[in-house]
């Protein structure tokens, strides 16, 4: 269960944003102290499964065929792309950028990995968006339904950066959970794990910003 301080400043987050007549995102500003982004060591760059989803559609791309291919198809994959698509894509930039900016994650069999990187490295790698490999017997339904509750967190090389980890037709109680999954994973993955976190903030797009830490 998400910690009462947490539930408090979603609560606070959602009463503070002006009415819109679309459903606003529920974003995450963190904030770093005391690292050097300028070491990709130190960057974040996490894929984090949200135990309350995002709630809105997750975008999920797989390069594979046969009955790989076939399955994917059935757990809901948006696209799924036979492997003589990656040099078609590769040669028709605009098309593959609109896709890097649709899909949330690529998944790829592993045998297609080396001409992926070859073809659309240039694309998808600066977006944070190289396809998972799928392994030889692994089971791809699986991965999709976790990609489908995933997201990036990234920082690049900034100390301050922003995930969107919810919308605001959640409850605070699933946001707030969310949110104190994201920072558990922070704590872990910083090199002085909670030391290394100046402020996190909750907001939505058009609202104010709360301080959750």
């Amino acid at each position: 269960m998400a910690r009462k301080e947490t539930v408090e400043a979603v609560k606070k987050a959602l009463a503070g944003r002006p009415k819109r007549n679309f459903s606003e995102s529920v974003d995450l500003a963190i904030n770093l102290k005391n690292i050097d982004m300028s070491q990709p060591k130190n960057r974040v760059d996490e894929d984090i499964i949200l135990p309350s989803g995002l709630g809105k559609t997750i975008k999920v791309a797989v390069f594979a065929k046969g009955e790989v291919a076939v399955n994917a198809e059935k757990a809901g994959a948006d696209y799924v792309f036979p492997p003589e698509e990656i040099d078609k894509l590769g040669a028709d930039k605009p098309r593959a950028k609109k896709l890097a900016g649709e899909v949330n994650f690529f998944i790829a069999e592993t045998a297609y990995m080396p001409t992926i990187g070859k073809r659309l490295g240039t694309v998808l790698g600066p977006r944070g968006k190289m396809p998972a490999p799928l392994p030889p017997q692994a089971d791809v339904t699986a991965l999709i339904t976790r990609q489908k509750k995933s997201i990036k967190v990234r920082s690049k090389d900034r100390l301050t950066f922003h995930a969107t980890i919810g919308t605001e037709t959640m409850t605070p109680e699933e946001i707030a959970e969310n949110i104190d999954t994201i920072i558990k994973r922070l704590e872990t993955k910083l090199e002085k794990g909670k030391q290394n976190i100046h402020a996190i903030y909750v907001k939505t797009t058009m609202g104010p910003a709360v301080k959750v830490m």
